[in-house]
C-alpha cells in the first residue's frame, strides 16, 4: 500500500517522503522519524504488525503509533491520515482488531488533526483469508459478507484525503459488491484450479473474531470503489 501511494502522490507532483526501515526509519524505536517528517504536512500511516502474535501485535501498534504521533507533533504535522479497517471496533475477540482499535483512540486523542480511512478487505488478502480458513481438503468460512475492495482504489483515495483538509472524523471506503465468504472462496479456489470444498461453518472465524453478517461491509454513506472482484 505504501508504494502504491508513493507513486501517486509523485505522479500528481507531491513532494513524499517514503519511510520505512530500508530508508532508516523506525516507528518501533523512532529512529528517522524526525529526519523524515521535517517540513511535511501530512503523515500517512500505512504500516502493519509484522507478526499476528497477540502481545506483539499490541506492542507494534501501541508504540509505533505513540511515537508517530509524538513526531509528528513536535515537527508540527497538520495531518495525521491512518489507514485502519471497516467494523474494527466490532470485532474485540480478534487479537488484531483490538489493536487497531486501541491505535485509532491514540490518533483521535492525540490532539494531531486527523482522518482515519477505514477500508474493506482488499483483493489482494483474498488468497490468505482463504488460506486461513482452510482445514486439509476444506474451506470452512463464516456465514457473513465481505465486501472486497481493489488495493488501488485504497490507495487512490488515501492520496485524496492526505492532501486535503483533515476531518477529524473516520471515512469508510469499500468495494462496489458484496459477496458472501463462500462465493468469495469458491472463486479463489476456482482460480487456483483447486479442489478444495468450501462449507458455511458458523463456528468458522476470521483471523480470531466472530463475525456477523455484515460485520465486515460498509454502512451508509460510505465510499464505494468501481472494480469488481
Amino acid at each position: 500500500m505504501g508504494t502504491k501511494l508513493v507513486d501517486m502522490l509523485a505522479r500528481e507532483g507531491e513532494e513524499v517522503v517514503p519511510a520505512s526501515r530500508r530508508s532508516g526509519v523506525d516507528v518501533l524505536t523512532g529512529a528517522g522519524l524526525a529526519r523524515a517528517l521535517a517540513g511535511a504536512d501530512a503523515l500517512v500511516d500505512v504500516t502493519n504488525a509484522p507478526s499476528f502474535d497477540p502481545e506483539e501485535l499490541t506492542d507494534f501498534f501501541r508504540t509505533g503509533t505513540t511515537n508517530m504521533v509524538a513526531a509528528a507533533r513536535a515537527a508540527g504535522v497538520k495531518h495525521f491520515v491512518e489507514l485502519s479497517i471497516v467494523g474494527v471496533d466490532a470485532l474485540p475477540d480478534s487479537p488484531y482488531m483490538r489493536a487497531k482499535t486501541a491505535q485509532e483512540r491514540l490518533i483521535t486523542g492525540s490532539g494531531v488533526p486527523y482522518t482515519i480511512v477505514r477500508a474493506t478487505q482488499f483483493h489482494e488478502f483474498a488468497g490468505t483469508i482463504v488460506d486461513s480458513l482452510t482445514d486439509g481438503d476444506d474451506v470452512r468460512v463464516p456465514d457473513a459478507m465481505i465486501q472486497p475492495i481493489a488495493g488501488d482504489e485504497v490507495a487512490a483515495f488515501l492520496a485524496e484525503v492526505a492532501v486535503e483538509a483533515p476531518r477529524n472524523h473516520i471515512v469508510n471506503i469499500g468495494g462496489p459488491e458484496r459477496l458472501s465468504f463462500a462465493d468469495l472462496a469458491r472463486a479463489v479456489v476456482a482460480r487456483r484450479h483447486g479442489s478444495q470444498t468450501v462449507a458455511v461453518d458458523p463456528d468458522a472465524r476470521y483471523f480470531g473474531a466472530r463475525l456477523k453478517p455484515d460485520s465486515l461491509v460498509t454502512g451508509p454513506g460510505a465510499m464505494l470503489g468501481s472494480i469488481e472482484f
